[in-house]
């Protein structure tokens, strides 16, 4: 989007504890999600002009905002996106305020899986030619793992370690997070020798599900400094949504997700960044399994091709890394609540880029540095048939 770079910025947010919240309903996280944003704002909702939901499963049209909240007759969109759909609600928040529609607008969203007939396993009905493959998203992601080693040689020990590393990890930074779902850590040997789900995946190489909330009060760059005296400028805002061409086609390639790679391109493009490995302070990667993981982190741009593995197990992307990847615990251990997924990897961003993660803040970001950037990253379908989000937030303009 042309002249899209800091024209919005993130000035409020709220975050709900993730996990298993049967005392809670989709009416309280919302409530509780909208308010601590617009607090950290210091803004009414009476201030806030217009609002996108973003859920899949809890709730439909606008009123599933509006009621809780009590909004009066003002627009309320709700919008889906598979797992990028959290993000799908930031990114028309910011285009209404970038156009001029609207001077603030708040994007927010919600899940309620745990009391649901929701399995987790299996995706709804999507209505489509009758030729789509039935299987579960731990059978079709855990293709992936095959595909890799066939391509760069990797033995099946060595892939094991890798994955293992990447669960150990995000569930090492999760146990440190107080809003996570799973606050444990787990050691690597209890990791690698785990019940199998499907293929060569392993019961901790699999997200979970959770219920959450998350929010964001979006207004125009120039007016940031009314509201926050640390905003998060908006550098991008990219998706791209495949051709839906499958997995299973003879030039199937599973090692990368095309549309993951076409959406950060233009968005380090638009943020003019062509060294995200060195340029950027933290990344929030959509690991709904440890080998999509894996594969974002090439994609990405943060290791070459077939040589991730290799930066993963040298620790690159660990909370004292090169480039923390996940350092909240990512979906594996703060849990996927799907609504809310994306704007949960914003919120991180805010917290981290404004000093403000506690004990989990990573050294040396922020204000007075040079790693003032973060990137986030939501991958939504199975291989083959998804989505991709990538957003590029900054502490500075400019």
């Amino acid at each position: 989007m042309s002249g899209f770079k800091d024209s919005t910025a993130v000035v409020g947010m709220g975050c709900t504890r993730f996990g298993d919240l049967w005392a809670q309903s989709t009416d309280d996280l919302l409530i509780e999600a909208s308010s601590a944003a617009l607090e950290s704002a210091g803004l009414g909702l009476g201030d806030v002009d217009a609002f996108w939901l973003g859920t899949t499963r809890s709730g439909s049209s606008g009123l599933a905002l509006s009621k809780p909240l009590k909004i009066r007759n003002k627009p309320v969109t709700r919008v889906e996106n598979f797992c990028a759909t959290g993000s799908e609600a930031l990114r028309g928040a910011c285009y209404a305020v970038a156009s001029g529609a609207v001077d603030v607008a708040m994007a927010i969203g919600v899940e309620k899986l745990k009391d649901s007939p929701h399995a987790g396993l299996v995706a709804g009905t999507i209505f489509d030619d009758g030729t789509t493959m039935d299987a579960t998203a731990p059978a079709l992601f855990s293709a992936l793992v095959d595909a890799y080693q066939r391509k760069y040689g990797l033995d099946d020990r060595t892939m094991r370690e890798v994955l293992t590393h990447v669960a150990w990890k995000n569930h090492a930074n999760g146990a440190r997070n107080p809003r996570a779902q799973f606050r444990k850590e787990i050691d690597k040997e209890t990791i690698s020798t785990a019940q199998a789900v499907a293929g060569k995946l392993r019961l901790f190489d699999c997200s979970g599900m959770a219920d959450g909330a998350a929010a964001a009060i979006v207004v125009r760059g120039e007016d940031a400094g009314r509201h926050s005296d640390a905003p998060l400028y908006v550098k991008a805002l990219e998706v791209a949504a495949g051709p839906g061409g499958g997995a299973v086609g003879a030039d199937a390639d599973l090692t990368s997700f095309p549309e993951v790679v076409a959406s950060a391109r233009r968005a380090y493009a638009a943020a003019g960044i062509d060294r995200p490995a060195e340029q950027l302070a933290l990344a929030e990667v959509h690991d709904c399994f440890t080998p999509t993981e894996l594969v974002l982190l090439e994609d990405l741009g943060f290791a070459e091709p077939g040589k991730g593995w290799r930066d993963v197990m040298d620790g690159r992307f660990d909370a004292a890394g090169v480039l923390p990847v996940n350092v909240d615990g990512g979906l594996k251990a703060f849990g996927h609540p799907v609504g809310a997924s994306g704007l949960r990897m914003i919120y991180e961003c805010w917290l981290q880029l404004r000093g403000e993660a506690g004990d989990r803040q990573i050294p040396g970001i922020g204000p007075g540095t040079s790693r003032t950037r973060a990137l986030t990253q939501n991958l939504g379908g199975p291989p083959g048939d998804c989505v991709s989000f990538v957003s590029i937030l900054g502490i500075e303009r400019g």
